[in-house]
């Protein structure tokens, strides 16, 4: 399947459809994409369908040009980055991922309310630990203290989160071609075990990418 960016027979611009950014493509929903063509695919459609093209064209030519440089533009920046292209795909099979976003972090300070985030089981321990750390780091600061040997150790904790954070793409980056020949089988029972995997090592990786985060600001680093 493939949306149909212009008329067979007259080879004007349609208007954008409501599909999914693999079927804009033509691309079957796997995780596994070819970026080199997928670029190519990108700058061809998107010196064919740019606005500037159009501008002697009738104005509903020149609104579909624009709808459908939009959707050009939304899914190849969601295709095109293996992470974004995961999470959109489990979107797409039904499932939500945790919102771990800092927009989401910070939306939810300023109106009071609690962000939900599930702590991941196998880092329960791991981020009771740190959550103290950061504390209490914040605490001395408040009150003018400097704590060497616990900034040390903070940035020690940092930097095995950023080995688990990468090791956990590697994981992800395995899934992929174990769900791509379930899309390939076409038997949904054998996606949906793949899927689960998918969405807990994703929002383990987002759960961690904050966590990150946390220590970089509690640092003052970046």
């Amino acid at each position: 399947m493939r949306a149909a960016h212009f008329c067979n027979a007259c080879g004007k611009v349609q208007p954008a459809m409501p599909v999914d950014y693999f079927t804009f493509f033509g691309l079957p929903r796997k995780l596994n994409v070819d970026l080199n063509g997928l670029e190519k695919e990108f700058y061809a459609l998107s010196r064919r369908l740019h606005p500037d093209g159009f501008f002697s064209a009738s104005e509903v030519e020149r609104l579909w040009s624009l709808e459908q440089s939009s959707q050009l533009n939304d899914a190849y920046r969601t295709l095109k980055d293996p992470i974004r292209r995961t999470e959109y795909l489990l979107r797409l099979e039904g499932v939500e991922l945790e919102e771990q976003s800092k927009q989401a972090t910070e939306a939810a300070r300023a109106s009071g309310n609690l962000k939900k985030q599930v702590v991941p089981p196998a880092l329960l321990e791991e981020v009771f630990e740190l959550n103290m750390q950061l504390e209490e780091l914040r605490a001395n600061r408040k009150m003018g203290e400097k704590d060497d040997a616990l900034e040390a150790e903070l940035s020690g904790q940092k930097k095995l989160l950023e080995e688990k954070f990468d090791a956990l793409f590697s994981e992800l980056k395995g899934l992929w071609s174990e769900w791509d020949q379930a899309v390939e089988s076409e038997t949904e029972p054998a996606r949906l075990p793949i899927r689960d995997k998918l969405l807990d090592l994703v929002n383990r990786r987002n759960y961690i990418r904050n966590l990150v985060r946390d220590v970089n600001e509690a640092l003052e680093i970046g």
